[in-house]
């Protein structure tokens, strides 16, 4: 048997070194993981915030136009849709063919308040009332 021995100035890498790196790259992962995953869920709730402003904005419109915030049966919809027997009504007032959804996929949820104004409500992360973090609810009066 003929053995071959490493000449100087060849590339290679042992499996030990390989293991090391591999386990140096996992440690990393384990440490900066979370926190990025904790960036992404923020940034939902900033996506939400611009939404739900987007929206305010095509309310106010809605509201110029018909001297009244949409109805509760009328809902999100009217900003894209025309509602039955609204003559004076322009729009659409936000972009899309339907009623946006929350960086979750949840529709946002909207309460007229009367001539008062509204409030439009986002569940957050878990699709439930309350909760904080990433589950905290994101409210536009």
């Amino acid at each position: 048997m003929r053995r071959t021995r490493r000449r100087q100035g060849e590339a290679g890498y042992s499996l030990l070194e390989i293991l090391i790196g591999l386990a140096i790259v996992a440690l990393l992962i384990g440490v900066a993981g979370p926190r990025v995953f904790a960036l992404f869920e923020r940034g939902k709730q900033k996506v939400a915030v611009i939404q739900m402003e987007s929206i305010q904005a095509g309310l106010d419109l809605f509201r110029l136009d018909m001297r009244r915030y949409p109805t509760a049966e009328e809902g999100l919809a009217a900003l894209v849709s025309r509602p039955a027997g609204a003559a004076n009504w322009s729009g659409p007032y936000i972009e899309g063919s339907a009623a946006p959804l929350d960086p979750w996929d949840a529709p946002y949820l909207y309460e007229p308040a009367g001539a008062a104004g509204y409030t439009l409500l986002s569940y957050g992360a878990d699709g439930a009332p309350g909760g904080d973090g990433e589950n905290a609810d994101i409210r536009a009066e």
